[in-house]
């Protein structure tokens, strides 16, 4: 006797709730009730309300810090776990701990890799995430990773703009792949800055590989964090003639005084999806919603669909 299939359910991480709301909704489902309560220390627990066995479950949670945010995935993916649900995909729109994806130096963690053990040993049996700070990351999970291309949703809104003399530029050479990737797609000009740090979001020394002069120039990277690399390299391209310069990334960490460095630069603006939500609201600020890409691919996880024509990169 074949055992029926039960819809799915999708559950939100208390940081990613709203976003949830909206994948919840493109995907065609009410979010499952789950609560959380607090002990008096700050010590906390997250509750399903209803019950999720044998079902599909999509837990949706960015792992940026606070250390809170991935402590709560990990106990709602212990929780579905133990309650016997049949299938658990962490939906992880932002992977926060990325960059700590290699030994860079002596005696210190692989934090990326640790993370993904975390996940994996919580109970997940399958991440989805979008824009990894290294591809690379995929190999750390021994559970199948789909792993997105905020291209998907960025490369219309580009070619919306419409920009004559259009040339995509990488911040360093790390993202040089990425942006090759966007000038095929738009079939523009490439240029690279290359960069050099003092220490961790302090650069020391900026060069720019290649020509701007009279460039509309997007530059393409999979997160802004303190936003020093972008706007150092906005001001030093409108300083060598460039037209105008925008920026497109992925994750909006935003920490430090991202803001006011953006404010007071010469980047025009700063296009986001909404993976992390905003600390503040900024004229600069632009945000591409990434909610109904992660709806049609949950939905096409869930009926055993393929997914390849959300890899675009």
């Amino acid at each position: 006797m074949a055992i029926p299939v039960l819809e799915p359910k999708i559950f939100a991480c208390s940081q990613s709730k709203v976003l949830a709301e909206q994948i919840a909704k493109a995907f065609g489902a009410d979010l499952g009730n789950v609560i959380r309560s607090t002990y008096s220390d700050g010590e906390f627990q997250p509750s399903f309300e209803e019950s999720v066995r044998g079902r599909r479950v999509f837990l949706i949670g960015s792992t940026h810090p606070s250390s809170e945010n991935l402590m709560e995935m990990l106990m709602m993916l212990d929780a579905a776990k133990r309650a016997s649900a049949r299938h658990i995909t962490a939906v992880l729109p932002y992977y926060g701990w990325a960059r700590q994806d290699r030994k860079d130096k002596p005696r210190v963690p692989i934090t990326a890799k640790l993370v993904a053990s975390l996940l994996e040993t919580a109970g997940a049996t399958r991440i989805i995430t979008m824009d990894l700070h290294a591809d690379q990351i995929q190999a750390f999970f021994e559970k199948p990773v789909d792993h997105l291309f905020a291209s998907t949703i960025f490369l219309p809104h580009l070619k919306e703009l419409n920009l004559d003399n259009l040339t995509i530029a990488s911040p360093d050479m790390g993202g040089s792949k990425r942006a090759y990737a966007y000038s095929k797609a738009l079939e523009s000009d490439v240029v690279i800055c290359y960069k050099q740090r003092e220490k961790a979001n302090v650069i020391s020394h900026m060069e720019l590989i290649g020509d701007v002069t009279g460039k509309n120039v997007v530059l393409v990277d999979d997160m802004v964090d303190t936003a020093g690399t972008l706007t150092k390299a906005a001001d030093m391209m409108m300083e060598r003639g460039a037209l105008s310069v925008r920026a497109i990334c992925t994750h909006a960490i935003l920490s430090g005084n991202a803001y006011e460095r953006l404010e007071n630069s010469k980047l025009e603006q700063l296009i986001v999806t909404d993976s992390i939500p905003l600390k503040q609201e900024s004229s600069k600020i632009k945000v591409v919603g990434c909610a109904e890409l992660f709806a049609d691919v949950m939905k096409s996880v869930h009926e055993n669909k393929s997914i390849s024509e959300k890899f675009l990169m």
